[in-house]
């Protein structure tokens, strides 16, 4: 349960909730998830339909985000042309991973998904839902992003962040500080079989010249396939796909100073 109280933060609360959720939700729920009163939360909710933002459904009354927020998005990511810079790379390396490839920008101490290509051509393909958040203590994006802070921030981002979208809680404080260790050590993380049953993941950061992380990029497919034998392969490329972003990540800046 969330605790929010002015009321700017109470809209984006609602708003964040139900991008978060990615489906219509009662009134009570919504009341009940972001402790507010039922009455508050319904004032709330029609001033955001108001304005746009949300729409109540006919039929059942519940309470869904319009497309608004993800057109805003889609204009945003396209004025800073992160992905017409990044896109040839990752496509490149689901070409020769054969599996899909994702990649994640850093938003504030969050991880937000921003591409992804499938790279199966045929056989068992994993396409996930495109959820914007990344959980950071159970993905191997998450982890690979996490090994890059300092490992008191690390850990404290890990437990706030509060486990994935399924429930499903971050392993122990301390196998986590030595999978980060190892993450750090060797460059890349692993996701194999926790974050999703059938699914191994194998990400590393993108850090530029300075140091900075501003993302993650990550091979995943069906464990059948993604098996032991091709995970130091897989890594090898995913490291190299992370170092070539790194170089050509501040030429989006160069894209906006040219228009």
């Amino acid at each position: 349960m969330r605790v929010v109280n002015s009321l700017v933060e109470r809209c984006f609360a609602v708003i964040e909730l139900l991008a978060t959720e990615a489906s219509a939700m009662r009134l009570g729920e919504i009341a009940e998830k972001l402790d507010l009163q039922k009455s508050a939360a319904h004032r709330m909710l029609n001033t955001l339909c108001e304005m746009g933002w949300v729409e109540q459904e006919p039929v059942t009354g519940f309470y869904k985000l319009t497309l608004r927020l993800a057109i805003l998005g889609q204009r945003f990511l396209s004025a800073t042309h992160l992905t017409d810079v990044c896109q040839p790379v990752i496509e490149e390396l689901a070409a020769e991973s054969a599996e899909l490839v994702r990649m994640a920008v850093v938003q504030g101490e969050t991880l937000t998904w921003i591409a992804q290509i499938q790279g199966a051509r045929n056989g068992l393909k994993y396409q996930p839902e495109m959820v914007a958040r990344v959980p950071l203590g159970t993905t191997a994006n998450g982890k690979a992003y996490l090994s890059t802070l300092d490992p008191t921030d690390a850990i404290r981002i890990a437990i706030n962040d509060g486990g994935d979208r399924d429930g499903r809680p971050i392993a122990s404080v301390e196998e986590l500080m030595e999978e980060l260790k190892l993450t750090r050590t060797r460059g890349w993380a692993i996701s194999n079989e926790v974050a999703e049953p059938g699914v191994v993941a194998i990400a590393a950061p993108i850090t530029l010249e300075e140091g900075k992380t501003v993302g993650t990029v990550s091979v995943a497919g069906p464990s059948s396939r993604l098996t032991a034998d091709r995970h130091e392969k897989v890594a090898s490329s995913v490291l190299s796909t992370a170092a070539q972003l790194g170089e050509l990540w501040p030429l989006r800046q160069r894209y906006n100073n040219e228009k």
